[in-house]
């Protein structure tokens, strides 16, 4: 993780208070005292509770029980689980509804991620819920979202982002190409599962009144392509992959690979960064009032193709990188972390020697932090269950 100096046990300065216990009370973040009951689910819905445990709250995800434990392995290389407390209840049993709605009581939200209508299945719908907590924000995360025809589908990232328009935008000319999870799960999804929820939260502590936030990746991965609907409707942009400024139609904003193999990411958009660009390239006899013509781009791309395949990437990096071209290395994840600029940031650490990525964003009086790696299953069930009261006799009868 480069030169930056670490504590004696292992962590940046920022992330050395990340305590040892699972069971540590130290709270950090400007979310503190904020409580939030998790469905365990996968994906969006536990990535959104990840960041909520970053920024300060209590996030008590209730686990199904497993048929195998999973190893430490398995268990502590699972980041979305980092910060989180974790009880098992088996919502099969007679008392796990009750169970569950007296934690809710004490609760400021609840997230699930399930289809519509398995909360009301299981005696856990938003009416049961807020009868039992009027204030309570009540967080559904769907790829479909609550209702419309296909609400009841099965589905992913993939099938989500297709249906908004912003998978079309993405890829080649002849092809879309598949953007990671990035866009339907975590952005359109956990992003604003977490605004809503904030949102929701600010207006229950004014009013006393708790609401359901619909999170839908359709709808939110659709609300990602806002400026791109909004270049469309003035007619600067075509409805076309890799025939617009920023989706790798442009000379000038795109990626070009280096002697090495490596790539290398150019945004010189302004006029004065796309002239520092054509200086420090070495290209000759350019004509710079046609940088926006889309008729002069395919040759364009040709000649800054041929000129970056002369030079490795860090080559270029030492000539461009730091400069006003908007210029960057190409990194892999690994790469990522090593980079001095990260490093100073502190952008990555490590947790039980895992590397991942730190809390985002920074706060200036609430510093957020991860309270503990990842958990295994069940840890705090006896803790988080026996301050409601329950007998030992009466947890284990909740299949924890």
């Amino acid at each position: 993780m480069g030169n930056i100096d670490k504590t004696a046990d292992g962590f940046f300065p920022e992330q050395r208070h990340v305590p040892a216990s699972a069971t540590e009370t130290h709270m950090a973040g400007p979310l503190q005292g904020v409580k939030i009951i998790e469905m365990a689910g996968l994906g969006p819905a536990p990535f959104a509770c990840m960041l909520l445990a970053d920024l300060g709250a209590e996030v008590i995800c209730i686990d199904r029980p497993m048929s195998k434990k999973a190893s430490p392995e398995e268990n502590h290389t699972n980041i979305l689980r980092r910060g989180k407390k974790s009880i098992v209840i088996d919502m099969k049993r007679p008392a796990a509804v009750q169970t569950v709605l007296s934690l809710i009581a004490g609760a400021d939200v609840l997230i699930e991620g399930f289809r519509p209508g398995v909360m009301e299945r299981l005696g856990l719908g938003p009416e049961i819920c807020m009868a039992q907590n009027p204030a309570l924000v009540f967080g559904r995360m769907t790829g479909w979202g609550q209702n419309g025809p296909l609400s009841q589908a099965a589905g992913h990232d993939i099938n989500y982002i297709a249906l908004s328009g912003a998978l079309h935008a993405v890829g080649t000319a002849e092809q879309p190409i598949v953007p990671l999870n990035l866009v339907g799960d975590f952005g359109g999804g956990a992003m604003l599962l977490v605004a809503g929820v904030l949102s929701a939260l600010i207006h229950a502590r004014s009013t006393g009144r708790g609401q359901v936030v619909d999170a839908a990746m359709t709808d939110g991965s659709a609300l990602l392509m806002s400026m791109m609907y909004g270049f469309m409707a003035s007619g600067q942009w075509k409805d076309q992959r890799a025939s617009n400024m920023l989706d790798g139609g442009a000379h000038f904003y795109g990626t070009y690979q280096c002697s090495d193999g490596k790539w290398v990411a150019i945004g010189s958009i302004e006029p004065q960064f796309y002239a520092l660009l054509i200086e420090k390239s070495g290209l000759k006899g350019v004509d710079m009032t046609a940088q926006r013509n889309p008729a002069t781009w395919p040759e364009m791309k040709s000649r800054l193709a041929e000129v970056f395949a002369t030079r490795t990437q860090s080559q270029w990096c030492l000539l461009m990188e730091g400069t006003d071209i908007c210029f960057a290395p190409v990194l892999g994840m690994k790469e990522a972390a090593d980079h001095p600029h990260n490093i100073a940031r502190q952008t990555f650490c490590e947790v039980d020697g895992v590397l991942q990525p730190s809390p985002a964003p920074r706060f200036s009086h609430t510093a957020s932090e991860i309270l503990h790696p990842p958990v295994q299953t069940g840890t705090h069930t006896i803790e988080v269950l026996g301050k409601l009261g329950l007998s030992e006799a009466e947890i284990n009868a909740l299949g924890g």
